[in-house]
């Protein structure tokens, strides 16, 4: 039999299984790709925060991602939670060598409010990690904290844009999810403008919508589909998703991954 499309994430672990590599592997299943995994750290998660981080060795992250990379082979890389400068570094390096669609999810704060990103690392983002990205999809919250843009309505959504853009991704998806009305993303490589849109489901069951979102991009572009395309439909099963979110422990409960197979 013919293997399918492979996809590697390169993320922490949540131990609730809503978010990190655990959702982008569902995601990836789901979706109908090989889903491989680097792991950067490992957190202590569940519905209600994070308790702890703990951020792998750089040398365990790049042997990880050697042993998949030069074996196995990937049609595209996902990256979510690397935690330190370091670990960008090491990461941005390790993408620069590997000739696949890349994307890019800025994970700076968890859907609690938790820090995910050391500030000392913002730096090495901006100048390492974003260049390397085929597209970047950072929230409102992450765009304030790599380039002190902050977005309060959806006509500011081009002035963020452009904020990241300058540091040099391909393409840029502004999500503003956190925005009041339904929920509208941009998604520009500075001259071509792409407007989704999709409506608010009243469901606050919605832990791991960026690293889901994040890693059906990347599994349509090993597709071949084309960086629109590839968005529009990754757009299309994350909202499918927060619609099915469902109640898990006394907090926040994930988007679900399986939607499709139960609807």
């Amino acid at each position: 039999m013919t293997a399918p499309v492979r996809v590697l994430t390169v993320a922490g672990s949540d131990s609730g299984g809503g978010a990190g590599i655990q959702a982008d592997l569902k995601t990836m299943l789901a979706l109908g790709v090989h889903g491989m995994s680097v792991l950067t750290a490992v957190t202590a998660q569940n519905s209600l925060g994070v308790q702890g981080a703990w951020e792998l060795p750089v040398e365990a992250v790049r042997a990880q991602y050697r042993s998949v990379v030069d074996d196995i082979g990937v049609s595209a890389v996902k990256t979510g939670m690397l935690a330190s400068a370091e670990l960008v570094e090491a990461v941005a390096g390790l993408i620069a060598e590997t000739d696949v669609p890349t994307v890019v999810d800025p994970v700076g704060v968890s859907k609690h409010g938790d820090p995910l990103l050391a500030a000392s690392a913002l730096e090495s983002v901006r100048t390492l990690l974003l260049p390397a990205a085929t597209v970047a999809t950072p929230n409102l919250d992450e765009v304030a904290q790599l380039t002190g843009v902050r977005v309060e309505s959806e006509g500011q959504l081009r002035e963020a844009a452009a904020a990241v853009l300058a540091y040099g991704p391909q393409w840029v998806l502004i999500k503003g999810g956190h925005l009041p009305g339904e929920a509208v993303d941009l998604l520009t490589d500075g001259s071509e403008e792409h407007w989704l849109r999709a409506p608010r489901h009243d469901n606050r069951h919605t832990h791991g919508t960026g690293c889901t979102l994040a890693s059906a991009v990347a599994a349509e572009l090993a597709k071949g589909r084309s960086v629109p395309a590839a968005v529009a439909a990754a757009k299309e099963y994350v909202t499918g998703a927060i619609a099915a979110g469902f109640a898990l422990g006394g907090g926040i409960g994930p988007v679900d991954h399986g939607w499709r197979w139960r609807t």
